[in-house]
């Protein structure tokens, strides 16, 4: 049975990471809604390990937010993706991000998060406390604030409705863990 599935983006999202849940979603007949703090295209970014002691970031291709933050209603929705990037930094910020990503913890809906989405669990730490979950290894130090357990021991987990990964490489697996959560 087609789910409907919320992305959670904005300027800045890595660009694999929004994409490929994307289509792979499309590909299994699943709605996907790209939303962002404005209906717009979303400038998206590469982050690529070229030499340098952390990732390089390129700009990379344009995708459209198909709704404003403002105009979600989470209820409406079956499962949460949110990719990395910078675009977690700034839109956990905003107030109706916050309220989106509660509702899906509260109703036990799929969430994924990958990469630098645990950002935006950092201003709802409530949420995170006693679970586990991995995400980039620059953002250990959040996820253990948050009173969650960083798993270091493997690029993806899921801890019952979450599944994380670490980064663009695991997205074959952290689509494969989040699609089984989904068709449940």
């Amino acid at each position: 049975m087609a789910k409907k599935v919320l992305i959670l983006a904005g300027d800045a999202v890595e660009a694999l990471e929004v994409y490929y849940p994307y289509y792979r979603l499309l590909e299994e007949g699943h709605e996907a809604v790209i939303a962002a703090p404005k209906k717009k295209k979303l400038q998206t970014v590469v982050h690529d390990f070229t030499g340098w002691d952390t990732y390089e970031e390129k700009q990379a291709y344009l995708i459209e937010a198909h709704a404003a933050f403002s105009e979600v209603d989470p209820a409406k929705f079956d499962a949460l993706v949110i990719p990395g990037g910078r675009a977690p930094e700034y839109i956990r910020l905003d107030e109706n991000v916050q309220k989106i990503v509660r509702h899906f913890f509260e109703e036990n809906k799929p969430i994924a998060a990958i990469c630098h989405a645990s950002l935006i669990f950092e201003t709802m730490p409530e949420l995170l406390k006693g679970r586990s979950l991995t995400a980039y290894i620059a953002c250990k130090p959040g996820v253990e604030a948050l009173g969650a357990t960083y798993v270091s021991d493997k690029t993806i987990h899921v801890d019952g409705n979450l599944v994380s990964a670490h980064a663009w490489p695991d997205l074959p697996g952290f689509m494969r863990e989040f699609l089984r959560l989904l068709e449940k």
